[in-house]
Order: structure tokens, then sequence, then C-alpha cells
């Protein structure tokens, strides 16, 4: 479906998210949609699936106007798209989701037990992905989340798909088969938006790109015909950063703050939350020492940083900080200095329906620092000042779900408090542009030279290898001491994480 935008503007009061955008996807292609955090990508697929209203401008399918009000609006013209928090029911099952996510209209409704599971199982093959219908949606990694959801998209029927972020969270494995997936959707005919802020993911995957800034279309640029890039890949990045920031970007350092003195040690510590069972080795933290947490989702990292949180008890071992921390209550580690930063940004790092004020205010509420009744003014000064230090694209009445994700990434960092002892964070610039990842490494940095530690677990490898100091690889259940991050590359580092723990 070729698929038309046209002049399209939305503002949201003073900010104008899109200004005078067009952009055309056609059938067949991968479209991509870049730009850094705030740029108004989302906002621009948002409006053509129907969740967000525009202000003016036209939507054409197939050369004939289309009226996208609502979601429905978009699903019956054959648009679909792939959030970057997938839509699903954690409690049930992949097939009971595929099936509750069928309008009333469509044929999947009308199908149940055996049928539906093998209409399930025969899109899950076409595209390469090896789901079982009857395991629970909350045991899913967030890879197979988006898998399900785009077997119930193909389900619906959609002809143009727009992926939103859709490789952020996941592992470099899950990230190859979701876009071999995206390309045989494009040789049987649909159109792809494929939105995202990384400059590999848009030169690995698609055709031709849309650049915007600000709410601005920047230019853009065809990369592909018949399946061959037409430039090399680093002439492609440097063309597009520049359109993305207006500017070259100098490469992130590599400087080390660590200290020889620990700050954290864990001795024979296990670790079990029923579904994995891990032992660790002997760990010893060091002061302004980064240490990274690779592995596929899922094999540990997650419990690692939960259990010095003091989320997650150990089954045995010690956690030694400024105290004996073993068993101690949550609050006790936060006392000792130690706080966590979770990838679920909304659900376990934020609170949806909170202002950035509120935010404010409820921290220093936690922090033993607020009277009997909530001080507006001085929440609002801290809101100001936060948004000012940390950059933030939004207001002190800005309700957080209502950020983009980069911005909401820096709500979380502007809510840590001035003395830590160990951050631990789950991918710290997940749904982070290359600027604005920099950036956050830069603040992570400046607190190490003050002596603070940082443990932190990504997928991406060279995000591992820019930052880390040391190591830790998490590989089959198995677990490998720290090692020496200058002693490693990403081929190596990769064949570990594969079980190759002596490569």
């Amino acid at each position: 479906m070729l698929v038309e935008l046209r002049h399209i503007h939305k503002r949201f009061g003073a900010v104008h998210a899109n200004n005078d955008v067009s952009l055309t996807a056609r059938p067949g292609r991968v479209h991509g949609l870049l730009g850094e955090n705030g740029a108004g990508k989302s906002t621009l697929a948002k409006i053509l699936t129907g969740f967000i209203t525009r202000d003016s401008g036209d939507i054409l399918l197939d050369g004939k106007p289309a009226r996208i009000s609502t979601p429905a609006d978009a699903t019956a013209a054959g648009i679909g798209m792939l959030h970057q928090d997938p839509l699903d029911v954690p409690a049930m099952t992949a097939l009971d989701n595929f099936m509750a996510g069928m309008p009333g209209r469509s044929p999947v409704t009308v199908l149940r037990g055996a049928a539906a599971e093998k209409r399930f199982r025969e899109i899950a093959a076409g595209l390469g992905f090896k789901l079982d219908p009857r395991d629970r949606v909350g045991d899913f990694t967030v890879g197979e989340r988006q898998q399900l959801e785009v077997i119930r998209l193909m389900a619906l029927g959609v002809r143009t798909l727009i992926l939103d972020e859709p490789t952020t969270g996941i592992s470099a494995a899950q990230k190859d088969q979701l876009f071999e997936a995206v390309r045989q959707m494009a040789r049987e005919g649909r159109s792809i938006i494929f939105v995202s802020h990384k400059l590999e993911d848009v030169c690995a995957l698609c055709d031709e790109v849309t650049v915007m800034r600000r709410g601005e279309v920047m230019g853009g640029r065809v990369l592909r015909e018949e399946g061959r890039l037409l430039d090399t890949p680093a002439r492609i990045s440097s063309d597009l950063v520049t359109l993305m920031f207006g500017r070259e970007l100098a490469s992130p350092s590599r400087e080390t703050h660590r200290q020889e003195q620990p700050a954290f040690t864990l001795s024979g510590v296990v670790l079990d939350d029923r579904r994995l069972r891990i032992a660790l080795p002997e760990i010893a933290i060091r002061r302004g020492e980064i240490i990274g947490l690779a592995g596929l989702e899922g094999s540990g990292q997650r419990l690692l940083l939960q259990h010095c949180a003091g989320l997650l008890p150990a089954t045995a071992g010690r956690l030694l900080g400024r105290t004996d921390l073993t068993h101690k209550p949550h609050k006790a580690y936060l006392r000792a200095g130690i706080m966590y930063l979770p990838a679920d940004r909304l659900k376990e790092g934020l609170i949806g329906g909170l202002t950035l004020q509120e935010h404010v205010a409820l921290r220093r509420s936690v922090a033993g620092k607020a009277g009997t009744f909530v001080n507006r003014a001085s929440a609002l000064d801290g809101a100001e000042k936060a948004i000012t230090a940390l950059n933030i694209r939004g207001r002190p009445d800005s309700r957080v779900e209502r950020l983009s994700g980069g911005n909401q990434q820096r709500a979380q960092l502007a809510l840590m408090p001035a003395q830590l002892d160990l951050i631990l964070m789950e991918h710290p610039t997940r749904g982070l542009d290359v600027e604005s990842a920099m950036w956050v490494w830069k603040l992570l940095r400046e607190r190490c030279a003050s002596g603070t530690s940082i443990l932190f677990a990504s997928a991406d490898l060279d995000e591992i290898m820019q930052y880390s100091d040391r190591v830790i690889v998490f590989s089959g259940g198995q677990v490998a001491p720290p090692v020496e991050a200058n002693a490693l590359d990403v081929d190596r580092l990769g064949r570990r994480i594969g079980g190759q723990m002596d490569a």
C-alpha cells in the first residue's frame, strides 16, 4: 500500500510536534523515520495510526484521501503499529492474547481452540518466529512480546506496518530475527515505516530514510536499490548524523575513574527467581568503577541488579557495603546509597499519571526531607532545576507518560539523589539517540569521578565495550568472573555470551 503524508501539523500547547511534515512510504520497501529524541517521529506514527488527531494536513492511501481519527480507522484501512511497549496481557497465554486482539468483524474471532492455534503457528512459521502459543506472555522477553504483536497484526491483514523503536531492549539475536521478518513482509508487498533513532539499525534495514529534527523534516536519502547499499555505511552515517543534529558528533572518550578500594562485595551469592537459578562468582565492586553485565536477555543480569538493590533476597551468600546488607529490607539499601533505575521506566521507575513536579515532591518525601504537607513551591523549583540541568523536554506540570522515552530516562536520572555509592541500571540508554546516550554517560562518569560505582546491563555490546572497566558475562545459567574490558573486543564478548566462556 502506498502511504502519503502531506503537510502534517500537530501542536501540543506551545510545542509544534509536527511542523509541515511530508513523507511517502512505498509498497515493498522499508522507509526509515530517523531523528533524535523528541524530534516528532512517534507523534507522526500515532497520527497515521489514529492514536492522535492531526491539526491539519492530508493522509492518502493508494492515492485516495483517508480519514483516520481512531486506531479502529487505521486497522480498517490496513495500517498497524508495533509500539515500543507491546500491547498484551501478561497473565494470558500467547494464544489468548492473539484471539483477544481480534476486532469483532475479523474472521479470526470465530476461530476457537485448534483452529486459532493453527492460524497462529502458520503466521509464526512464515515469519521465522518460534513462539509457543500455549506459553504465558508474562514469561516472554520483550523481543518475544514483539513477535506476538507482529503475528496479531499480520492476522488482521495489515498492509502497512509501523515499527516504533522496535530494537530497544531486545537481544542482538532477536533483532536479527525481527529484521529478517520485516524484510520478508516487504518482499510480500507491504510498506514498512521503521521509526528509530539508531543509525546502525536504519543502515542495516532501510531502503530509504526521512530525517526529522524538532518537529520538522530535515531531508531524506535513498539508501538501497535492489537490496544493495548505494554508499558506504560510514558515509551514510556521517550524512544522517549531520541531518539529525546539524553537526558531526565527537567520538566518546574511554576513561576510567576506578579506585583500588572496594565499595561493595558479593560473596557466595546464589539467586533464584523460580525460573532461573545462578551462582555468582566472588565480585568486589570498586569505588568509581563501571561494570557491564553482558548476556542474552533473561540470563540473570536483572537478578543481580535486583539483588544489589535489595529487591531480590539471595538463597545463599552475603552482600557487604558500608555495612552487612544481607537480608536487609529495600530501605536499608536506599540508606546505603544504592539507586536502581529499571528498564521499564513507566511500570517500575516512574509513576504514570504524576507530573514531574509531583515526582520531585515524592522523592523528597521518600528521602525524609518533606514535612507533613507538600511544599508545592519547593517542588516546582526542584522540577524546574531538573528540567534545566538534564535538558528534559517538558514542563513541571507534564505527566511523565506523555514524555518521549528519552525524556522519561532523563526524568529518572533527575530523581537520583546527589550522593550515591552505587547506581544500578538496566539498559541505561534504551530509547536514546546517539547524542543523548553520550550525554547520559558523561553524566554517569561525572558520578564515578566522585566515587560512585555503576553496574549496568545492556544488550548493546558496543556500549558494554565503550564504557565498562570490567565485564561480567552471563550465558546458559553460568556467570563468569569479571574480566577487564580492555582484554576483550566485541567479537570475543559475543562468543562468550554464546557459551565459549574461554574465548
